[in-house]
């Protein structure tokens, strides 16, 4: 019954702005689309709720503009694929939505889109002006993750045990909406960054021996991951450690996870999660455990991203944060979660990762 409320919700959304767009061509106005500005300029960092937030800024695309006439009929055209696919109850991938939009306009020889970002960006702007997640819109991502731990869950109808899924794990879906946890045992969970290290961790039966839950993606973190992490945190009040390499990028993907994203800070609400901690490789790590010899020169584009994230609201009053920017950028180099493995292959689920939780050794 809820299911069947939100996508009536999301296809009377959709069905409400083609109307809009047609009651301007009946007054003989300029058909129009309103949309929240998704830019740093209009995002704002509360201090209260420690998340991300978008501003009130909006921009209006016109039919009856060169500079916005290609992107006012992409808006109109991706919003009646989703419709459609709502009225079918069918659901897309990202990639689907592209070739479905991908063709030539009428009358030209231009392509309504050239590119997946085009599609992908339009389908950003019509969370905000429906309202409705892209997952209620019916356009899914795709599979990116893995996860292992001792949980139980069922997912349309079928019963799963994550620990019982072999060297692989469980396969986490673009939408975990609909996914009901039966059973859950667990102290804390680890997400990391990469791939590799999950599979090292997963191989050393890690989480059967802490009794944890381990995510993996590999590089930035999915909005299904992160709507995941905040389930497990929100409903079973797990605490989340955050596994990443000791680099701006690495920062970054903490960053996204406990305050949100610039370009979705819309989705802040449902995806943000204040209580992460960090719990990759630090200054006092390299110095620790001797990975001076393991480390990697900086390219202009690392030292770049590094001045950028270390003026972000939510860091720059941050001691501990400055301290490692400073650190790193003293170094003139970064380092790898991989480079413990000089300690041992085991050494990071034997010695580095217990003593650092047991220690409480984590940025916040």
């Amino acid at each position: 019954m809820e299911k069947m409320v939100k996508r009536n919700k999301s296809s009377e959304e959709l069905k409400n702005l083609g109307l809009k767009v047609v009651k301007d061509i009946e007054k003989n106005k300029n058909p129009s689309v309103i949309v929240p500005i998704r830019a740093l300029s209009n995002v704002i960092f509360n201090e209260k709720t420690k998340t991300l937030e978008l501003g009130d800024k909006t921009s209006t695309r016109y039919f009856f503009n060169v500079a916005h006439a290609k992107k006012f009929l992409q808006t109109i055209e991706v919003a009646s694929i989703s419709k459609d696919l709502i009225n079918e109850e069918k659901h897309a991938s990202l990639r689907d939505v592209f070739y479905m939009a991908k063709r030539t306009i009428p009358g030209t020889n231009v392509n309504l889109v050239d590119e997946q970002s085009e599609s992908d960006d339009i389908i950003e702007d019509l969370e905000l002006i429906t309202e409705n997640s892209r997952e209620q819109l019916n356009v899914n991502a795709n599979k990116n993750g893995s996860v292992v731990g001792k949980v139980t869950i069922e997912d349309s109808g079928d019963v799963i045990r994550w620990d019982k899924l072999g060297s692989g794990g469980w396969s986490i879906p673009s939408n975990v909406e609909e996914i009901k946890f039966k059973k859950v045992d667990a102290k804390y969970i680890i997400y990391m960054e990469k791939a590799a290290v999950w599979e090292r961790l997963n191989e050393d039966k890690f989480w059967d021996k802490q009794n944890c839950i381990i995510i993996s993606s590999q590089g930035q973190t999915t909005r299904g991951i992160r709507r995941l992490l905040q389930r497990l945190y929100e409903e079973f009040k797990l605490p989340i450690y955050v596994l990443c390499d000791f680099d701006s990028y690495g920062f970054y993907i903490y960053s996204v996870l406990k305050y949100g994203s610039i370009n979705l800070a819309h989705a802040s609400e449902r995806l943000a999660i204040p209580s992460v901690k960090y719990l990759g490789i630090t200054s006092n790590d390299i110095e620790k455990y001797g990975l001076q010899k393991h480390l990697i020169k900086l390219k202009d584009h690392d030292l770049a991203r590094l001045k950028q994230i270390s003026e972000y609201d939510w860091f720059k009053n941050n001691k501990q944060w400055q301290k490692e920017f400073k650190a790193m950028k003293q170094n003139g180099a970064k380092a790898e979660i991989q480079a413990l493995s000089a300690r041992g292959i085991t050494f990071i689920s034997e010695k580095y990762l217990p003593e650092k939780i047991k220690n409480k050794d984590f940025i916040d």
